[in-house]
């Protein structure tokens, strides 16, 4: 066996499976959107969410409730200081980027 079917028969890195949801607004508009993590907070499960069709770093924050129903949906976080806190988890816990070549 050569070196090269060696390298043939490493196995394939998986691919990160891409979780999508669609949201209706309150027009009855659908959007599909790539779930980027969730989070647990007080509580409350927290959804950070990219439109699926856009190329962007931005992202959503939405939290998850249940309607009279028992239904599960999402919405926005109004409050700020609510907003801000669970944006900087996000941000500290899934999007930051480490820079491995930087000086301790």
């Amino acid at each position: 066996m050569t070196e090269s079917d060696k390298l043939n028969q490493l196995p394939e890195e998986e691919e990160e499976e891409i979780t999508v949801v669609t949201l209706t607004d309150d027009d009855g508009v659908e959007k599909d959107f790539e779930v980027l993590g969730t989070l647990e907070d007080g509580g409350k499960l927290y959804y950070a969410l990219a439109p699926a069709d856009e190329d962007t770093d931005e992202y959503y924050l939405f939290v998850e409730g249940k309607d009279e129903n028992g239904e599960t949906f999402l919405s926005t976080v109004d409050d700020d200081e609510e907003f801000d806190r669970i944006a900087d988890i996000f941000d500290d816990e899934f999007f930051s980027e480490t820079d491995y070549d930087a000086e301790p």
